[in-house]
């Protein structure tokens, strides 16, 4: 009865290996990454862990051949954020992750200034009506205006081991953007550390006490009749407006970013798009690679 209230539940599940016996469940479990506030999430939140098809404690003893599962609780939604139905493009989901290709003009999550029309809010409404018990989770964040791919997680558990990997910087993502003027340089690296900017609540500026923040950029092609160069950008560090800042750091700023220095004559937003990220699946082990198409108003400008 109880294992048919759970499928609906996000688990996973190992088979005790002879290396790993004999083995107490709360340590095979912390060597599968599960922390002690996860355990305690499972235990007071409706989770569960099974040994052979049937409910156990952290103290189970295991031995070699044993089918550990475990049933993570369904996600809470926060009571500040409402689902909203919209039109969302999801370009890869399984069972632990949904990664969605995120128009420009929409907030990744709701705020102050814009509390409606979020991709969180429509997330949530995707999971309501595809009884997804689950909460919004995201594991990177766009800026309102730069379209391209956003990872989700499904659960916690999904989230913290993306974040980990995101520290360990073996998350590989790339960006397409396009800057004014040509580039000196077809190819380089910007070291500059980035940091608040005292004047504002928003800007972010280069400044020697800021965080350390690397950008790997190619130019991979010039329009000369705009005079912009399409720039292909990877991140080693994930600051706040860190494209953003380093473009205009070595004179050529996004077209579009007014805030740092770009012209809106062309575009009416940065013209900044996720491309394209790469990373290996926790669960799976199997490398996840995903590319999305520029979206139009950037491709009007390249062509």
């Amino acid at each position: 009865m109880y294992r048919n209230k759970m499928k609906k539940f996000f688990e996973i599940s190992w088979v005790v290996t002879e290396d790993e016996a004999p083995v107490l469940l709360r340590e095979f479990l912390k060597n599968k990454q599960i922390s002690k506030a996860a355990l305690t999430d499972i235990k007071f939140h409706g989770g569960a862990l099974f040994v052979n098809e049937k409910e156990e404690t952290v103290r189970r003893a295991l031995s070699k051949g044993d089918v550990v599962k475990v049933y993570f609780p369904p996600g809470k939604q926060s009571e500040s954020m409402e689902a909203e139905e919209m039109k969302l493009e999801v370009v890869y989901e399984d069972e632990h992750f949904l990664i969605v290709n995120k128009p420009p003009g929409m907030p990744t999550i709701p705020s102050l200034f814009q509390p409606k029309g979020s991709l969180a809010a429509g997330i949530l409404f995707y999971y309501q009506q595809n009884d997804i018990p689950a909460t919004f989770h995201a594991v990177n964040r766009l800026d309102k205006d730069t379209s391209g791919i956003v990872l989700v997680a499904k659960h916690r558990f999904a989230h913290s081991l993306m974040s980990k990997q995101q520290r360990e910087r073996t998350i590989k993502r790339e960006y397409i953007a396009l800057v004014h003027g040509k580039m000196e340089q077809d190819n380089g690296t910007i070291t500059s550390p980035i940091g608040r900017n005292p004047d504002s609540i928003i800007e972010r500026m280069v400044r020697e006490d800021g965080q350390p923040s690397i950008t790997h950029y190619e130019m991979i092609n010039y329009i000369s009749n705009h005079d912009i160069s399409v720039v292909r950008l990877k991140l080693e560090t994930g600051r706040t407006h860190q494209i953003r800042v380093h473009m205009a750091s070595i004179g050529h700023p996004l077209i579009g970013d007014d805030l740092y220095g770009g012209s809106v004559n062309l575009m009416d937003r940065q013209a900044l798009h996720s491309e394209q990220t790469r990373f290996f699946h926790p669960f799976t082990g199997e490398e996840v690679q995903i590319s999305v198409e520029i979206p139009d108003d950037m491709k009007r400008l390249c062509f």
